[in-house]
């Protein structure tokens, strides 16, 4: 399997002709979703979920399909059949991929700020994305996926998280906020300038790939 960063939150896993992308939100290049097979979307936020860029890319390929959260879901209500519902727990096979879903909140931003809907996916028991959330699957995990900046999140807690993944390796999402300055200031304290942790921890810049 082949991993590969886009902007912000968006990566893709490719695996032969076989494409899935994972949150081609508004700081991603809609050039993400060329090809897709299949798309999983976390939660509805802009930066992760885009209604018109999804409703356009089903119209442009009728085998298209996306697996969601029920909020997002509502807003995609035009194709039916091709925006499947899951959550927590379940267990779904897409385009040829084995998807566990794990999470079923968003990190709180702050006590007055209500709380939605934010579900992880573990592809092929390989690769964690948790969204906008610290979700700890119940179950071993090779790479891990790692937001690394947002509103509502700590470097002191990204720390955490990472210990109790206990990925094989880990790779930074979520830094479309960051200047240069700041992804060395961040990358350092969770990888080689940090307190330490058992997880190899890197970041790859927009367009970047690795194999899995």
């Amino acid at each position: 399997m082949e991993l590969t960063k886009h902007g912000h939150a968006c990566v893709v896993l490719g695996d032969g002709d076989r494409r899935l992308v994972i949150d081609p939100g508004a700081f991603t290049d809609a050039g993400a979703l060329d090809g897709a097979t299949a798309v999983l979307v976390t939660h509805e936020h802009p930066d992760h979920f885009v209604p018109d860029r999804l409703r356009a890319a089903l119209d442009a390929d009728p085998a298209l399909e996306i697996w969601t959260n029920t909020s997002v879901a509502a807003q995609l209500d035009g194709p039916g059949g091709r925006v499947h519902v899951v959550g927590h727990g379940d267990a779904v096979t897409v385009a040829g991929f084995e998807v566990q879903v794990h999470g079923e909140l968003h990190a709180e931003i702050h006590p007055e700020i209500p709380r939605i809907a934010n579900i992880g996916f573990l592809v092929d028991g390989q690769v964690f994305h948790p969204g906008d959330a610290l979700t700890v699957p119940d179950e071993p995990v090779a790479t891990l996926l790692v937001p690394m900046h947002a509103p509502w999140s700590r470097t002191a807690d990204l720390i955490d998280y990472v210990r109790a993944v206990h990925a094989d390796q880990a790779f930074a999402v979520h830094d479309g906020l960051l200047n240069d300055i700041g992804l060395g200031i961040v990358t350092g304290l969770l990888g080689e300038r940090g307190p330490g942790t058992p997880t190899p921890f890197s970041r790859l810049a927009p367009g970047d790939a690795v194999e899995l």
